[in-house]
């Protein structure tokens, strides 16, 4: 397990739904990954990112899903992408990472709390 938290610091952490409108094979990452494209609704917009999550989905697979991801990170550098956000999954044994998604669709934009 990892250190506790309080209540405070989980409050800082923005958590949204948003649904992956572009997929595309990452060639520069070390790891094999996908550059995404997820739109966040009207109020934050469409940001992107890179997920290590070709075990489990082909790109056909991911166009039109709806996912959670921290959306309050600092942009980073990976390869020649910038990564805007941070998809959330379960990462099983063999690092193959499940998407946390919202059992029904919902507003892109909503956040978790």
């Amino acid at each position: 397990m990892k250190a506790e938290i309080s209540w405070n610091d989980f409050e800082k952490i923005d958590i949204r739904v948003g649904t992956i409108i572009d997929a595309q094979p990452f060639k520069k990452a070390k790891n094999p990954a996908y550059k995404l494209w997820i739109d966040f609704g009207s109020e934050i917009g469409i940001r992107k990112t890179s997920a290590q999550i070709t075990i489990l989905y082909e790109i056909d697979d991911l166009i039109g899903k709806q996912i959670t991801a921290v959306i309050n990170f600092p942009p980073k550098q990976i390869a020649d992408f910038m990564s805007e956000c941070l998809v959330l999954g379960v990462v099983g044994n063999a690092k193959d990472v499940t998407l946390l998604t919202p059992g029904k669709a919902v507003k892109n934009g909503l956040a978790i709390g």
